[in-house]
């Protein structure tokens, strides 16, 4: 059963963005233990943001943060949120550096994955390929003695 896993990169090569930098996701999909990039989806945020010229809205008048992350009121708040959320429903999981409060439960509502890890991209795959395989053919996950 293939299904697809969103990863936060800025250079395709390692898991380094928070939920709320990323401005495009790159798309995996994934079958048993294969994996193969299928996509880039681009927030419309960060559409909107080349358009005006607004880098990444930090630091700007009433921004409490000197980065795009914490409790939904940053940078784009609630509905940036949405919007990313929305933007990835149809995959199994996320993988970023972060992925904050508000995020997680948005996620958790959907049922969809949520891995906090900082390493490749090409190692979070991997691992990840491997945990959901074994939880898809019922093998256990306990480490034999």
């Amino acid at each position: 059963m293939a299904y697809k896993i969103a990863v936060g990169t800025s250079d395709g090569v390692n898991v380094d963005l928070k939920f709320g930098e990323v401005t495009s996701f790159t798309i995996y999909e994934v079958d048993g233990l294969e994996y193969k990039k299928i996509e880039d989806r681009t927030t419309q945020a960060s559409e909107k943001e080349q358009v005006e010229g607004n880098a990444a809205n930090c630091n700007a008048e009433g921004c409490k943060s000197d980065g795009c992350s914490g409790n939904g009121h940053r940078c784009g708040g609630g509905a940036a949120v949405e919007e990313r959320v929305t933007l990835i429903d149809d995959c199994r999981c996320v993988v970023c550096k972060k992925v904050g409060f508000q995020a997680q439960k948005q996620f958790e509502r959907k049922t969809i994955s949520v891995f906090d890890i900082e390493c490749s991209v090409a190692e979070a795959l991997e691992k990840i390929s491997a945990y959901f395989n074994k939880i898809d053919n019922n093998v256990s996950l306990r480490r034999k003695v």
